[in-house]
């Protein structure tokens, strides 16, 4: 992990990026843990990876896939991880040792995987690839008996028509919302499998990731079609569209009251990105305020497309995974705190003028 010499400044104050570079190729997913002090990545490089969030300094790598790892997830108490794989896998792994529990074989690469609350199910994406559909699993979970576990799901769930990238629990497990190639945004029963609602016509491509609040009130998508999007969970209203003027691979929501911002990353695809400067390909990460509906500034870094972001719970730092191989963790100036209450302030003035 190293310091990078190069500052952004902004409304949000000075932010010095760790640049931790530990992937050989492209990161795919990066996840903070619930206390915010570890952070876990997955790339295309087969080795999920475990690192202090605070400077950087790589903890440990799980070592056990045959390719691509595209997801992964770590439970309430992290103490387990789960993988996902185009080596048609999902691993359960011990977090402090690496050791891999247990197997699940697919019938294709394996594209996102997810713990319930409780850790009593999980859930995996199919990748719609060599003769598969699309498909949503959920999967009964013993970590006490995992030498006799059932190799089947609980519950197979069809009905989209393009590739899956993200599904996620919904509050307390009782829906399972997922995103696709298809543009569609779906809400299933995981006990039974039915849809239980169909959201077309809001996004105009494929949606490429979906993240919720902490509190799990709101939700955020992110599109090709250059919008990062706010919805309300339960009513799936969509609250805001935020131009970001770039294909976008990635969004989450601050978890904090007071800073009420999205962040929103991606540029142009890895396929064309040779033809084009970094600054032409548009790779920086993008923060919104979605209570003023207005764009907050933006924080460069990245010499490709940005694949993967993720805030810390406590708010106060965020993460980017890059197809250039580096993860950027990024703690916020002082001055990304106090930029929404000077806002407030400056109305309220002019409101009593």
């Amino acid at each position: 992990a190293a310091l990078d010499d190069a500052t952004d400044s902004c409304a949000m104050g000075r932010i010095r990026p760790i640049m931790v570079k530990g992937h050989e190729r492209a990161l795919t997913m990066i996840k903070y843990n619930r206390d915010g002090d570890l952070l876990f990545s997955c790339s295309k490089d087969h080795v999920p990876s475990v690192w202090y969030s605070e400077n950087g300094e790589r903890i440990g790598t799980y070592h056990g896939h045959n390719g691509t790892v595209w997801a992964l997830d770590v439970n309430w108490d992290s103490t387990k991880l789960l993988t996902g794989s185009a080596d048609n896998t999902c691993k359960l792994w011990e977090v402090r040792t690496g050791e891999c529990l247990h197997t699940w074989k697919h019938t294709a690469p394996v594209r996102c995987v997810g713990f319930a609350l409780g850790d009593k199910r999980f859930l995996t994406v199919l990748h719609n690839i060599m003769g598969n559909v699309p498909t949503i699993f959920v999967w009964e979970l013993d970590l006490k008996n995992l030498d006799n576990h059932p190799d089947a799901p609980l519950q197979t769930i069809l009905g989209h028509t393009g590739n899956v990238p993200r599904a996620l629990w919904g509050p307390l497990n009782e829906s399972i919302y997922s995103v696709s190639d298809d543009t569609t945004l779906r809400v299933w029963n995981p006990d039974t499998g039915d849809c239980r609602h169909v959201m077309e016509g809001v996004h105009g491509k494929k949606i490429t990731d979906l993240q919720f609040s902490a509190d799990m009130t709101l939700f955020c998508t992110s599109c090709v079609d250059n919008f990062v999007r706010l919805f309300e969970t339960k009513t799936l209203r969509l609250l805001h569209a935020f131009n970001s003027e770039r294909p976008l691979n990635s969004a989450a929501i601050s978890p904090l009251p007071h800073c009420p911002y999205l962040i929103a990353g991606g540029g142009q695809d890895a396929m064309s990105v040779t033809t084009t400067a970094a600054q032409q390909g548009k790779f920086e990460t993008v923060f919104f305020d979605h209570a003023f509906g207005e764009e907050l500034g933006c924080v460069a870094g990245h010499f490709g497309p940005v694949n993967t972001l993720s805030f810390a719970p406590h708010g106060r730092a965020y993460a980017s995974g890059g197809e250039d191989g580096y993860i950027r963790i990024h703690h916020l100036d002082q001055d990304y705190f106090e930029a929404y209450e000077k806002k407030v302030a400056e109305c309220g003035l002019s409101l009593k003028q």
